[in-house]
């Protein structure tokens, strides 16, 4: 199996694959910023999961391979908890001789992605210390100049006094990239255990892996009035090859708490 990654993912994604008897490998200067970066450089401009899709394609034809696994990450508020920053990780498994993918996505809270205006070393000092460098990389940056990577003390000193010198706005933001970001990798490793969790998950008729949910249908009833509610009534799975269906009830409880209720609680 191939990880089409340029910033070390395969760290925390083989050995988990490895544990299955998977042997992944990585190509030696494959380029994913080709598909966007973070920095903005290069504009991604699919979504992440058809880019991850894009990724593992060109691996698989640059190594001969039929196996090939992708992530994406992507960094802003998050959807449901308004200007919480959150990251998103996308990963895709792509099986060509079985005509398979297998996609999970994992949201967490759990990210130091931000960026500050700094006018002064104190200010910048206090930024690096806020968002857990130098084990974190940083990233400086002005209307056109560009410095990432950043991880060392001096490095960021210096690179901060040569951009002052030219008397112009600087931006501190954290370095997302997945080699220069713990944070981050500790999420892509949760989102590779999810991936294989759904691996593993096969189709009750077929055997075939990757039996998914789909469809969650809402509507589960009010404890007290029985309404039905915005809250899950049923889960429904499809196989991705023999198509069979299963709709399984009351995932989560079989009421929903009056607080969900619009009627009881409007």
């Amino acid at each position: 199996m191939v990880i089409a990654t340029q910033h070390k993912k395969e760290q925390v994604i083989a050995p988990l694959f490895k544990e299955l008897g998977i042997e992944p490998l990585v190509l030696p200067d494959f380029d994913t910023d080709q598909f966007g970066t973070f920095a903005g450089e290069v504009e991604r401009k699919l979504d992440p999961l058809a880019t991850a899709r894009l990724k593992i394609q060109q691996a698989l034809t640059l190594s001969g391979e039929t196996l090939g696994l992708a992530s994406e990450g992507s960094f802003g508020p998050h959807p449901q908890m308004g200007f919480v920053p959150a990251d998103e990780e996308v990963l895709l498994l792509m099986d060509l001789k079985n005509q398979l993918e297998v996609a999970v996505s994992k949201i967490s809270t759990n990210t130091n992605y931000t960026h500050q205006e700094v006018s002064s070393w104190k200010e910048l000092r206090e930024f690096a210390i806020e968002v857990g460098f130098p084990t974190h990389a940083l990233i400086l940056r002005t209307e056109t100049k560009l410095q990432k990577g950043i991880s060392d003390w001096q490095s960021l000193k210096d690179t901060f006094r040569k951009i002052q010198l030219s008397g112009v706005a600087v931006q501190a933001e954290t370095d997302m990239r997945a080699m220069f970001n713990p944070t981050r990798m500790k999420v892509i490793e949760k989102a590779t255990s999810l991936l294989i969790h759904k691996i593993n998950s096969v189709c009750p008729v077929c055997s075939f892996p990757g039996f998914d949910i789909v469809e969650r249908k809402a509507g589960l009833p009010c404890l007290l009035c029985q309404h039905p509610t915005s809250l899950t009534l049923s889960i429904i799975h499809v196989c991705q090859h023999c198509h069979h269906q299963l709709e399984n009830l009351f995932p989560d409880g079989e009421s929903s708490d009056p607080m969900y209720c619009d009627y009881c609680n409007p």
